[in-house]
């Protein structure tokens, strides 16, 4: 497994884009929350979840990690590299875990940099923002569990174009074809099933009885869809010739 690890770690960082990447990750996390705080105006009582408010970056820099865990696998199809690394390492399972792990981890450096900063943006921008832990760390797991869930897509998938449009789809589509459903209850039902709308409760801090699905009840929703993407990756790349 150690050479596995150490092979996945050494196409990453030399892939392409990859810094580039990490370094979106952060920036857009950090932007987009600056962006958000400085559009709030709140004196004396806010009626807005300010903690919330100042992690609003997640919900773009998601994409570029996306983007980042669907490159890890999806270029080695494009470019035909992936008959070289089962020849490597015929066990295709270890393969899988060693791409998750090493994708893994450098998602969590740049969601902990992008979440710190952001944070940090908030306390700057937003003088009544407090830290509450729960959004801060649930942000960076929710980061996480996307990565992992673009990764099993893009295994399923093959096609990094493909694996990219499932899921931003997933992530930005489902929403709004929430919003637009008339009756109420599926609407509440499609919000607690969505991975966004489900995983990013995690950060909401006030009104919490209001929300479609309780905080870390939404993170493990996210699990979920996490857990069926790499199944499927998994299964899939079993049962299919290189």
């Amino acid at each position: 497994m150690k050479g596995a690890l150490l092979a996945e770690w050494t196409k990453l960082r030399t892939s392409p884009g990859t810094w580039w990447l990490l370094a979106g990750v952060v920036a857009a996390t950090i932007g987009l929350s600056a962006g958000a705080a400085a559009a709030i105006s709140c004196r004396g009582e806010c009626a807005a979840d300010l903690t919330k408010v100042s992690l609003t970056g997640v919900q773009l820099g998601q994409a570029v990690v996306a983007i980042l865990a669907v490159l890890a696998i999806g270029n080695e199809y494009s470019n035909g590299m992936v008959r070289v690394s089962l020849a490597a390492v015929p066990r295709r399972t270890r393969l899988l875990l060693a791409k998750a792990v090493v994708t893994s981890a450098v998602v969590l450096a740049a969601a902990v940099l992008g979440v710190a900063g952001s944070v940090l943006t908030g306390h700057l921008l937003l003088p009544a923002h407090g830290f509450l832990w729960r959004p801060a760390v649930g942000s960076v797991l929710y980061l996480e569990l996307i990565a992992l869930l673009s990764l099993g897509v893009a295994t399923a998938a093959r096609q990094p174009a493909t694996a990219v449009g499932i899921v931003l789809g997933l992530l930005y589509a489902w929403p709004v074809v929430a919003r637009v459903v008339t009756d109420p209850t599926w609407s509440r039902r499609l919000e607690q099933i969505g991975p966004m709308s489900a995983g990013t409760a995690v950060q909401a801090t006030r009104d919490l009885a209001s929300l479609p699905i309780a905080p870390w009840s939404g993170l493990g929703v996210l699990s979920l869809w996490a857990l069926a993407g790499m199944l499927a990756g998994w299964l899939l790349l079993l049962r299919r010739d290189a």
